[in-house]
């Protein structure tokens, strides 16, 4: 199998009510092999997505409250921007050392509840996640026809640095159970469950830059992951709390 990765060149600035498929349809006509086919699967970065369906906030309009305050006090934080930490979250799992790692309304653990003032228009934007990432990612699947991930930058537990992973999905397998299968040994594997959506994301990743205005890739070569519908989205991906011994 080949993977071919190529960044969509030629994207303007995404804003709020901007039609993202359209903008994405034509930067893959000007692709060297233009255009989007049906085995294709398109990573998008979660901003482009986020700035099309209006979340980009201006913090002039938060207001902070009592705890988001107490917060910011002790971690060395915009209040403001705890503020809306808050508001993204179901939970805060770890606050240390100026850090805040939530569990947001989606499910996904990570830093600032996904809140981010990098590539938001100015110092005094932040950025919120998608509302829903997983019906973004199919309304851009419908529109373009092949498969969609919707992706974030996530740090890892155990690893340092970021990686791309996937919050939202449509039209691909998420992961591929290979558990009851053998391994060239012949012997049977009882915990390998390769996380397809995750390492489409960062293989996205590899080929633009944080600062290229490139915020999606189309990815060639993963067909056999490409399912005949939207999928179950990445609901499958998210450890159960209770199952999280490091939470």
């Amino acid at each position: 199998m080949t993977l071919a990765a190529a960044a969509l060149p030629g994207l303007p600035e995404i804003r709020h009510g901007d039609d993202l498929g359209a903008l994405l349809r034509d930067a893959a006509g000007r692709l060297p092999e233009p255009g989007l086919r049906a085995g294709d699967v398109l990573a998008v970065a979660h901003k482009a997505v986020a700035k099309a369906e209006g979340r980009v906030i201006p913090l002039s309009a938060v207001m902070p409250g009592a705890e988001a305050r107490k917060l910011a006090a002790e971690h060395g934080k915009d209040p403001r921007l705890v503020e809306l930490i808050l508001s993204e979250s179901v939970e805060l799992v770890r606050a240390d050392a100026g850090r805040l790692i939530a569990r947001t309304h989606h499910g996904f653990v990570c830093a600032n509840a996904g809140v981010d003032q990098s590539n938001a228009g100015g110092e005094e934007h932040a950025v919120l996640l998608p509302v829903d990432p997983d019906a973004s990612a199919r309304s851009l699947r419908a529109a373009l026809g092949c498969a969609v991930v919707i992706t974030d930058s996530f740090g890892r537990a155990w690893r340092i640095g970021q990686a791309e992973v996937a919050i939202g999905c449509a039209g691909l397998a998420p992961v591929a159970d290979w558990r009851g299968r053998p391994d060239t040994d012949g012997r049977l594997l009882h915990a390998t469950v390769i996380a397809v959506a995750d390492e489409a994301a960062s293989a996205a990743d590899l080929v633009r830059a944080k600062d290229s205005g490139e915020p999606a890739v189309r990815l060639r070569g993963l067909e056999q992951h490409v399912l005949p519908d939207d999928g179950p989205g990445v609901a499958v991906l998210l450890r159960a709390p209770e199952q999280d011994l490091f939470g």
